[in-house]
């Protein structure tokens, strides 16, 4: 397979244009973050606004991810990831012409829903790889999608400073760069639908029975579905709350936003019991080659959580945490800090590949989870004090344990149950959305290394979990 990759005929074709589609996602959604000091400057925004602003870029991401699973399962992953790239184009713009923090809040809130791009892909490679290389194939696809984030915090800077040397006001540049990022990713969107399609030549495109909520197989498997949304609205709420703290919201929003989310638990619970009712009511038995375990899906949600959700914070705040730890220029520590997902191009294909090669999948999962854990525990006591190539080298550490956990847990997701596999990546993902917000708010209350301590020891958490409850998948279920 490796071999393949050099080629762009079928199969690999498919995946050289999704993981680029993903990849200019990635460019959208941090495309915040290298200019964070110099649009806090510009806009007069305060340290608590800057990390707000850093949550709601993440926020939607929660239910968009739900949402969009349960679209590309319905109607494919061509036209759901082309539609999603042309709609970047909207909250790039909005950032571009924000002037204050609140146009900036609501820039962002929008952005969050492009994060959603993930989802989409990992069913169109499922859809393209067999069981044995589903691994490595989605660890390509996540991994070099996720060096977006590295085109975001090296290149866009560079860009930037480009057009202010052509004689553009600084103060314009990165407004500029906005707008190019998003009629980039538009563009792509367009010929990304005419490019791809959902499936081989001859292979039918495997639907749910039912749409508007994930089908599950064992009532046991309904209630924690139940549980699993809470998590997500929680998540939500605890941005609402922030948001409220920050003066952004007054008490009657922060009261009708908190009714609208129980209000979304409720009709979520009702979509469930709707799409899994004859389950519930004894009216339906599943063959035992057509069940899954949805607790299997609740421990890939907790990897995903410490090690995405990780990940996810890393980038949004290294650059900002090596600028005022390290003393280092805006551009110097944009590079730096993209050096983190840099390693993306390897770290996550590795634990994909890993997964595929080892003789079990769980034990992969259990040790690098581990490693994420000691790495982060390691992290936290970076300071000023430390040799900057030592901490870069720490930095660096944490993060390739982090990605390969990623391209480990999505070795995982796809070998479930096909046809749900756009609804269970998106719960899963959503999961390391959730992840994020909860590590930036911890962060947002105290400081980087609270933050690192925190995730180090959540690791280690889901990593003992893994090792005690966590099961091999069941290939057959991927053609069911």
């Amino acid at each position: 397979m490796i071999k393949g990759l050099l080629s762009f005929t079928g199969r690999y074709r498919v995946l050289h244009l999704t993981w680029f589609a993903f990849f200019l996602t990635f460019v959208c959604w941090f495309n915040f973050s290298p200019f964070a000091t110099t649009i806090a400057a510009e806009l007069n925004l305060t340290p608590a606004q800057v990390k707000i602003v850093g949550i709601c870029n993440l926020a939607l991401t929660i239910p968009a991810r739900i949402i969009i699973g349960m679209i590309l399962d319905r109607f494919g992953p061509r036209l759901t990831f082309a539609s999603l790239l042309c709609f970047a184009v909207i909250p790039c713009m909005a950032t571009a012409l924000a002037q204050d923090f609140n146009a900036l809040v609501f820039s962002r809130l929008l952005m969050s829903l492009v994060g959603a791009g993930f989802v989409v892909g990992i069913r169109m490679v499922s859809e393209w790889f067999p069981a044995s290389e589903i691994g490595f194939a989605e660890g390509i696809y996540g991994g070099w999608g996720n060096f977006g984030a590295f085109g975001a915090n090296f290149a866009l800077p560079l860009i930037a400073a480009a057009v202010t040397g052509f004689g553009m006001a600084g103060s314009m540049s990165w407004r500029v760069v906005m707008v190019a990022t998003g009629v980039l990713t538009g563009l792509y969107g367009l010929l990304y639908a005419r490019s791809v399609d959902d499936t081989p030549p001859g292979k039918e495109f495997k639907r749910p029975k039912r749409a508007g909520s994930l089908e599950v197989t064992s009532v046991s498997g309904f209630w924690a579905l139940m549980v699993s949304n809470i998590g997500l609205i929680l998540a939500l709420g605890l941005l609402d709350w922030r948001l409220l703290t920050a003066k952004f919201l007054n008490p009657v929003s922060f009261g009708a936003i908190a009714v609208g989310l129980l209000a979304l638990y409720g009709y979520q619970s009702y979509q469930a019991w709707e799409v899994n009712r004859e389950l519930l009511g004894g009216m339906r038995k599943y063959d035992p080659k057509e069940r899954y375990q949805f607790s299997q899906v609740a421990l890939l949600e907790m990897t995903y959580v410490v090690n995405f959700g990780a990940e996810l914070t890393a980038i949004s705040i290294l650059p900002s945490f090596l600028e005022e730890t390290f003393g280092l220029s805006k551009v110097f520590a944009g590079m730096v800090a993209a050096s983190y997902s840099f390693l993306n191009l390897v770290s996550r294909p590795a634990g994909g590949l890993l997964s595929d090669r080892w003789a079990t999948r769980r034990l992969v999962m259990t040790l690098i989870t581990f490693g994420t854990g000691i790495s982060y525990l390691i992290l936290q006591g970076v300071d000023d004090t430390w040799q900057l190539p030592v901490a870069i080298g720490t930095i660096l550490l944490a993060g390739a344990f982090a990605q390969a956990g990623n391209g480990a847990c999505f070795a995982m997701v796809p070998l479930i149950k096909k046809e749900v596999t756009g609804q269970i990546a998106g719960n899963v993902g959503a999961y390391g959305n959730f992840g994020g917000v909860v590590y930036l708010m911890v962060y947002s209350l105290t400081d980087a290394h609270t933050l690192f301590a925190t995730m180090g020891i959540a690791a280690l958490v889901c990593s003992s979990l893994c090792a005690v409850f966590l099961k091999e998948p069941n290939p057959e279920l991927a053609h069911h």
